[in-house]
Parts: structure tokens; sequence; C-alpha cells
């Protein structure tokens, strides 16, 4: 395993991949540097003097200004180094054209359905429209665990809070997000359940859910019925005998849509797990397939590197109004924009918003963007998309979801258990964490800095991907996880 890593030739810090103690003399780039003391698995120290107010650089790129003169051999992190970026920003467009190129098919064995959209999984989705009906939806999941047979691999239901006293766009994003879920095709067969006098009862919602098959979708509201268990249970029987009809086929992976998130981050995340999963992004967009990068506030500070990338003007000026307007929306609370990164981030040493970002948008790879989609908005077009979604990991990672991921992969250096509504692969920055919490673990990216190279480990977690889409479990999954948090962002009547 290497000791330290210098990231790029122009860096004027490294990072160490162990813990190092005062007074070592490690080799960077052919020159010694003498640490001066302790710098924790992570985190950086300075490959040579950084003047008060010199730029701080990681990556390639300023990660931040330093607040004191540092010298050779020093920590560097949230003591001396402060952010040096401002508020809303204007934007030059200055493309990138090189793309990545075509390579042979891969398949995997999926659900083909009846509209021509493509499942990973066949399950039966219980969706609240509203917060009241939780307690009977969570009743129904447990009661129908028999229907869970043949290929109907699970029953699940999605609580959540809202539905009601909600205005504006704030309710807006809420029926988006449940009619995207009703159609989302991991589900075979979907039951929406309503009160009835909620704001966004089922009469609403049926002017964003479109055309749906009756078939796959039905309805109870249950102030309409005596008994809404009953009632509930002999449509989930339905919807089970109509689930249990379909059978995993052949499907190209140029159908996959795969959503990319990180949380928990520490300072091997943007040199072990993001790396792999933008190479992993680049292999599976060169096969046609589709990746969505969210989680906005953490592209601050790299986002004119994604701007660049885009493969329009149009889509320039869409990834500028994706970035202030998120900004806009810190500041319209009263809230600072660069509130970031967080103490867990900042233990794993990520020092500035731009330290996170720039180690973030490493799951981007090197592909063009071509998409940028709103909130609750549906993936178009194949290949790297951008979505508007705030960092908060479940509200992102449904956000994922809801746009169409059949899968989300998360990386992370310090580990968390959650779930989306979609399996929801945990990434490993490090193999201490791959050890320590294999219960919540499925793939250790940790070993590119052991004895794997980056390419390597992007076939590996390529191939696993497509594992997991024929089926095989995440760790998530397996602990009967499923998660689903909807984007607040009006007030509550």
């Amino acid at each position: 395993m290497q000791d330290i890593v210098k990231i790029n030739q122009n860096d004027n810090v490294a990072v160490a991949l162990r813990p190092i103690a005062a007074g070592e003399t490690l080799q960077v780039g052919g020159a010694a540097v003498t640490t001066t003391e302790e710098i924790p698995q992570g985190h950086k120290f300075a490959l040579r003097p950084i003047q008060a107010g010199e730029e701080v650089v990681k990556y390639g790129f300023r990660i931040g200004f330093a607040k004191e003169d540092i010298p050779t051999g020093s920590w560097v992190h949230v003591h001396n180094v402060k952010t040096g970026l401002g508020d809303v920003l204007s934007y030059t467009y200055e493309p990138a054209k090189m793309d990545v190129e075509p390579t042979e098919h891969a398949y995997f064995q999926g659900y083909r359905r009846a509209d021509g959209k493509v499942g990973v999984r066949n399950e039966i989705w219980i969706i609240p429209t509203v917060g009241c009906v939780n307690s009977i939806a969570k009743a129904l999941e447990a009661r129908a665990r028999d229907l869970v047979k043949g290929t109907v691999e699970d029953i699940i239901a999605f609580p959540h809070p809202y539905g009601c006293s909600q205005m504006g766009d704030d309710q807006e994003n809420t029926r988006k997000v449940l009619a995207d879920m009703i159609h989302h095709p991991n589900a075979g067969g979907v039951l929406v359940l309503g009160l009835g006098c909620e704001n966004s009862n089922i009469p609403v919602l049926m002017d964003y859910i479109g055309e749906y098959d009756a078939q796959r979708v039905k309805f109870l509201q249950c102030q309409d019925v005596e008994d809404e268990m009953e009632t509930a249970m002999e449509m989930l029987e339905e919807l089970a005998e109509y689930a249990g009809a379909f059978s995993r086929e052949q499907i190209d992976a140029s159908e996959l849509i795969i959503g990319m998130k990180c949380g928990g981050s520490d300072g091997l995340s943007g040199i072990t797990a993001n790396p792999v999963v933008g190479a992993f992004s680049d292999l599976l967009v060169s096969k046609g397939g589709t990746t969505i990068l969210t989680e906005v506030p953490e592209m601050f500070g790299a986002e004119t590197i994604l701007m660049n990338r885009c493969e329009t003007p149009e889509l320039f000026e869409k990834t500028v109004d994706l970035i202030n307007d998120f900004k806009n929306y810190f500041t319209s609370h009263n809230q600072t924009i660069y509130e970031n990164p967080s103490p867990g981030n900042k233990k794993g040493g990520i020092s500035t918003l731009e330290d996170k970002s720039l180690g973030c948008t490493q799951k981007s790879g090197s592909a063009l963007v071509k998409g940028v989609l709103g909130y609750a908005e549906p993936v178009k077009v194949k290949g790297l998309n951008l979505l508007s979604a705030p960092g908060n990991d479940l509200v992102a990672s449904t956000a994922l979801a809801v746009s169409g991921a059949h899968i989300v992969l998360f990386t992370t250096g310090r580990g968390t258990p959650f779930a989306s509504p979609v399996p929801t692969v945990k990434i490993s920055s490090n193999s201490k964490l791959a050890g320590h919490k294999d219960n919540w673990i499925d793939f250790n990216a940790g070993r590119m800095v052991e004895d794997k190279t980056k390419e390597e480990m992007a076939q590996a977690l390529f191939d696993y991907v497509l594992e997991v889409a024929s089926g095989r479990k995440v760790k998530a999954e397996e602990a009967g996880f499923h998660d689903m948090a909807i984007f607040k962002q009006g007030v509550t009547l």
C-alpha cells in the first residue's frame, strides 16, 4: 500500500493514506518531505512552504487559501485553510468536446415492462398519498408477506410525512415525486393508498400520473371503504398475480440508468471511491447507458468543470441556472451558501467546500453532460445527466430514483446503513471501513491504493452492478431497508 498520494503534479499538498507520525521522511515525486506533526489518514500535508493568503492546491485546483504561513511537512486542514468561494457568480462557456468512445455491448437479466421500460427488481410498492395513512401502509406491507413468492421479489411500503398542508411548488414537487414513483419500472405492481381529504388526493394525482396500466396500478381511498385493510389486501393479491407473470430476460446494459451520490466522505473519497465511480460512469456511458449526478451544493467550487463538459451552450446555461438557483435557495432562507463540509467530513480530512466538491465531482468521470434535470424530472436522454437535488443523503438518493435510476451508487468514507427506493450500493473509500462495517459495505474501492488500478476497480464495479441489476441483493436490501425522503421546500400549513 502507498503511504501518500499527490493527486496532481501541480498540487502543493499530498494526502496521507495511513496515519503518519511526526518526523517521518517521505518521498514525494522524487523529493524528500519530513512531517512536522502527526498527519491522520486521509488528511493533507504541505509539500513546500505555503505563504499566508496563497492558494492551497489539490486535484490541480484551488481548494482554498492559507490563513497563515504553513511550513513544509505541516498538517493542512481547517485550522490553517479557508474557503475562497463567493456567492452567485457569472460563468463563461469554455467547452471541452472530448467524449468517451463507444465500447462493446454488455447485458444483464432484467424485467421488460408492458410499456417497454426496464426494471431490475419485480417488487410491489405501496405508496401513500399522505402521511396520515403511513401506518396502514406499513401494516399492509407486513400482512402481505405471503405474496412474496415466485418472481415477486418484495412488497415495500414507502411512508412519508407529506401530501397535505403544503402550498405552491412544495406541493407540486410532492405530487411529481409520487407520480414518478408510481411509474418506476422496478415496481411490477403499485398500490396507491390515499385517505380522501388530503390536498394531494388520488383524483388530483391523476393529472400528474397520466396514462397507466390498470392491471399494474391500483388505487384505494381509505375513507371510501368500510374495511381498508381487507379491500387493500384484495388489491395486493391482484397485483401479485399480475407482477408474478413477469420473469427476467436478457437486457442490453444501454438501458441501465444509474444514480451517483456520496455521503460521509473522507479524505480518500476523492482519491479512490469517487474516481472509481467516475470511471464506471464512463464505462456505462460508453455502452450507451445513462448515469445521473446530483447533490448540487457539493458541486460548488467545482461547477466550472461540469459546465465546460456540457455538450451544448443550452446545457451550459441550464447548468449555470442549476448552480445559481440553488445558491439563491440558500440565501432566500437566510442561510450561508458555503456552510459545508460536515463535521464528519472534516474529521475524515476534508477542509473546505472546494476540497469536498472537487472530490465529489470525480464521480462524473469524463463524459460530456447530455442532460440537466430539475427536481423530480424524469431522465430523457442517455449519457451523463445532472440533477437538481440537495446534498442530504436520503433526499438526494430518492431524487435519483424518482428521476429514473434503477440503482444508486453511494460512496462513503465513514459508512451509513440507509437505503433508497432502489438498490443502493455502498462503496467504501478505504479498506478499514469495508472490514469494520461489512454488513453495510457492498464494494471496497479502497483497494485502488493497495493492489488495484482505477480501471480494474471500475470494471469490477461494472460487473458487480450487472449482478445487482440481475437480482443480486445489496446489503441494505438483505437487511430489509427501504427509504424514501421527499425534498421539503415550503411552509407547512
